[in-house]
């Protein structure tokens, strides 16, 4: 009986929600294989060295560590079993404008005191609004999010009905956080994971303080060696279930037979598929791979669609130790809301960029050669946008400029290794639609049952998981995404 259900279950893509759909699916007994693009696993969290350097191409930040620790524990095994996991202090620090910066402490207390010496009477009410956060998070991470998003029935239990209105589904971040402070520093630290994480604070709903609870009272971890330790660990956990892993095999067509798909043809192969995943990205399977006949969306669907943003990334090598940073650097010197209406309101390239800066040689010196440090920049910009060489040395000397103003050191002279990638990068290594990095961007009406759906409606084996689908963007959320497409395929295998 066991062989006879034995399923053969193809994952197309092996970033963080498909490593995770796999090894869910794997213990159902089945024949589960990824098919990845690229040479290298993890998706968009891929990793390169040159030089003595050690970049982590996509993510640099290790948030809400309990989603990644419960999803080891599933598979009854510890991150520590893969990884020395550190917890950094401070979880970074800010750059404002007229030479203020700030040190962000991972201490509770001592954050505290920070937003009490910034503006009287804060500490309290922080307090208070990570009290909420911590509410969505518990709710949001524990409920929410596990929710397949197949229709709004899966909402109405007591749970989430109790606390609809707790969870400011229906009240805007900009407001939420403007009701308890009202210092500009304190309000660009709070509203900027919105910013690099996918939407305006006006359009994103306060549910999304949750972040600020991870940021704050979870805190900001790194992986010794890096954030590809996390891929490494999750592709040594499937593999060593059985899920057997294919590099360098794009995806370029399927054979359907019965309203299903029956193959899965690659560049250099043809795989019998009774379950397909799809953890590539949506648009480019949903509008490229299919035959129109099977695609779950019209092209003026994905138009209308608001992206989270692209990113302009630099990965340096510098040939001397810096002064005056931390492993995570935000520079938020110039005008937050101008650089959010150039990537949502009106999209182009940014005139006075925010950015970010990461330095993990800052935390883990085995990551460039002694007395190096390796940097990466980010410039977050819309999806979408032109991009070639010019704009890309415009920018790039735009932002070590002023990197070198403002903490008071020069770099131009030392770097030794230099590495660009940007929206024509995304698209070529992961079909991306429009160039994007981050996804669809966290606005009310793409959130649960808006984002497009986990399921395809027309073919009866073809499921969607990551970042364009529920529950969205970023690390942990695409751990889940897998976990929740693939309890959704064993209820199909088993119905």
């Amino acid at each position: 009986m066991q062989e006879r259900n034995k399923k053969n279950i193809c994952v197309i893509g092996s970033g963080f929600a498909g490593l995770s759909a796999a090894t869910h699916l794997i213990e159902e007994g089945n024949n589960v294989y990824i098919l990845e693009k690229n040479s290298t696993n993890g998706g968009r969290a891929r990793k390169f060295n040159s030089k003595g350097f050690t970049f982590d191409m996509g993510p640099s930040w290790y948030w809400m560590p309990d989603v990644i620790k419960t999803y080891f524990k599933t598979f009854e095994k510890e991150v520590n079993n893969y990884f020395d996991l550190i917890r950094i202090d401070p979880s970074y620090k800010i750059f404002f404008s007229n030479n203020k910066k700030i040190n962000i402490p991972a201490n509770y207390e001592k954050l505290k005191e920070l937003f009490e010496k910034l503006e009287e009477g804060s500490s309290e009410k922080l307090d208070i609004y990570l009290s909420q956060a911590k509410y969505k998070y518990e709710i949001g991470i524990n409920s929410l999010v596990h929710k397949p998003s197949k229709s709004i029935t899966e909402f109405f239990n007591y749970d989430i009905l109790k606390g609809i209105f707790k969870m400011d589904i229906f009240n805007s971040m900009h407001s939420h956080i403007r009701k308890y402070f009202q210092h500009e520093f304190l309000i660009k630290l709070l509203e900027f994971p919105i910013l690099f994480l996918g939407a305006t604070s006006k359009t994103s709903p306060a549910l999304y303080s949750l972040m600020n609870y991870a940021d704050i009272k979870l805190g900001t971890w790194y992986p010794k060696g890096g954030i590809y330790k996390l891929v490494e660990a999750m592709v040594s956990l499937a593999k060593e279930r059985g899920v057997k892993i294919y590099n360098n095999e794009e995806v370029v067509e399927f054979n359907y037979k019965n309203n299903a798909i029956s193959h899965v043809i690659t560049t250099k192969k043809t795989y019998d598929a009774d379950y397909v995943i799809c953890g590539a990205d949506y648009h480019h399977i949903d509008q490229n791979i299919l035959i129109k006949k099977y695609r779950n969306y019209s092209p003026s669907y994905w138009v209308k669609k608001t992206m989270a943003p692209s990113a302009l990334i630099f990965y340096l090598g510098i040939n001397k130790k810096l002064k005056n940073i931390k492993h995570h650097c935000l520079f938020f010197d110039k005008d937050f809301n101008n650089h959010s209406k150039e990537i949502y309101n009106t999209p182009r390239w940014p005139s006075d960029p925010l950015f970010y800066a990461s330095f993990s040689s800052k935390t883990d010196p085995e990551t460039a050669p002694k007395n190096h440090e390796n940097m990466v920049l980010l410039i977050p910009i819309a999806s979408g946008l032109e991009d070639n060489k010019l704009i890309r040395n415009k920018y790039f000397e735009l932002i070590i400029s002023r990197f070198e103003k403002i903490t008071r050191q020069s770099i131009k002279n030392n770097i030794i290794y230099k590495r660009s990638y940007a929206i024509r990068d995304f698209k070529k290594d992961y079909n991306s639609f429009k160039g994007n990095a981050y996804g669809l961007a966290n606005t009310l009406f793409q959130t649960a049952i808006f984002k497009p759906s986990i399921r395809n409606k027309k073919l009866k084996n073809l499921f969607f998981c990551g970042q364009l689908t529920v529950p969205g963007p970023g690390v942990p959320p695409a751990i889940i995404s897998g976990g929740v497409v693939a309890k959704e395929v064993k209820k199909e295998i088993t119905s």
